[in-house]
């Protein structure tokens, strides 16, 4: 006979492995529209009308009319698309479920149109609030925090191809207690996890690792390179995080959401002109172009670091739906390969993955997610502990730090 602990832990076991399956189901639904949307605007189109994808005229053109389109589905949307990114953390409160087909086709636009946004905060959104509304009806004895931490699992077990991510986040979240043990807690989240992870494995596998090359013992200079590399990340990623709030409360003047996004996908536009198209999308794609490219040199990898960061900051505050984790990893990328190739004596596996996980941290503000991210970017088993050490002066650094949020009293 089982304990009545494993039978409590079991009561959300089917509901979570569901949960998982669907949350899963949602991303590889939204993720497959955006990339035949993406196919025709960025390849059948312009062949069709006889110009190129890369030059800055259809850039600008196609960035610009992305932010006019995802204006007007926020602004004539019930519920107008759901909140507003930049004042939300990736968790948030249940959306209504009126303004999720908005929420789902302004992200499903500005993925396609090259809006430098990952799909994490709006693919949150979604999942949990149709957990929460489909699962409080169906099971009302559940509370509503139950379903949002059971959708949030599935959600970042689906988005990253493993539910390790889940464990880490949420181990530090479910916080325990003498009577009921931390894994306890942890079991249903887990469960939906894998659920999730293992259904988005069926269609695709999500590819985060680089192809560099393989770093060897760890030595005493490279715990002070990559602190100093980590110290160049945060200062970078602090400028964004200045400006985000201050941006968003001009660009918000303007007040009509039309105006706004299409103000903001103008500028989106003239920056992927700058940067060229590889600076455009959510990122991951095109930060494998940075490692297999064999022709950019150290002042092109600045231009795409500085360029992503500042699309990422003027598409977070004019409020096109979606996450900042995934153009933050492009830009530590970016950053990364420009310190090796500016100093080649660091190993680039130390600058890329240190710069990562700066970045990601100074987003997030996570330090479970950013060790993370890092180390699925550079998969090497001896980086983790030079990275578990750098992690310390990262985190005092950041301490008691502004989040990369805009004000909640701009609008």
């Amino acid at each position: 006979m089982l304990h009545p602990r494993a039978r409590t832990m079991l009561l959300l076991a089917i509901p979570a492995l569901i949960i998982g399956v669907v949350s899963s189901l949602v991303l590889i639904v939204v993720m497959k529209v955006a990339s035949v949307l993406q196919t025709l605007l960025w390849n059948a189109l312009p062949a069709g009308l006889g110009v190129t994808a890369d030059s800055p005229a259809w850039i600008v053109v196609m960035l610009t009319l992305t932010g006019i389109a995802v204006g007007l589905v926020i602004r004539f949307s019930p519920g107008h698309a759901g909140p507003d990114p930049a004042q939300e953390p990736l968790i948030g409160a249940p959306v209504s479920p009126s303004a999720l087909p908005g929420l789902i086709i302004a992200l499903i636009l500005g993925l396609a149109g090259g809006v430098s946004l990952g799909p994490e905060h709006p693919i949150m959104a979604v999942n949990i609030g149709l957990a929460v509304f489909l699962g409080s009806r169906i099971l009302p004895r559940v509370g509503a925090l139950d379903w949002t931490i059971l959708a949030s699992a599935g959600t970042i077990g689906a988005l990253f191809g493993t539910p390790v991510a889940a464990a880490l986040i949420f181990s530090q979240t479910l916080s325990s207690n003498n009577d009921v043990p931390l894994w306890d807690k942890l079991f249903a989240p887990l469960m939906a996890a894998a659920a999730g992870a293992l259904t988005t494995s069926l269609f695709f596998h999500p590819h985060f690792s680089l192809s560099l090359p393989h770093y060897g013992q760890m030595q005493i200079a490279d715990i002070f390179s990559g602190a100093i590399v980590v110290a160049i990340a945060i200062a970078l990623g602090m400028v964004a995080v200045w400006c985000l709030p201050r941006l968003h409360r001009l660009m918000h003047r303007l007040k009509h959401p039309v105006l706004i996004l299409g103000a903001g996908g103008l500028i989106l536009g003239i920056l992927g002109a700058i940067g060229g198209t590889v600076t455009l999308f959510k990122g991951l794609d095109e930060m494998q172009q940075l490692a297999f490219s064999q022709v950019f040199s150290v002042s092109d990898y600045l231009l795409f670091a500085v360029i992503k960061l500042a699309a990422l900051v003027v598409a977070a505050a004019c409020g096109f739906r979606g996450g900042r984790i995934f153009p933050a990893v492009f830009v530590g990328v970016a950053l990364g390969l420009m310190l090796h190739e500016h100093v080649d004596a660091v190993p680039a596996a130390i600058t890329v993955s240190c710069s990562i996980l700066g970045l990601v941290l100074v987003v997030t503000r996570d330090a479970w997610l950013s060790l993370f991210m890092a180390a699925v970017v550079v998969p090497d088993s001896t980086l983790f502990p030079l990275l578990c050490i750098v992690m310390l002066p990262a985190w005092l650094l950041l301490a008691g730090k502004p989040m990369m949020m805009a004000w909640r009293n701009d609008k």
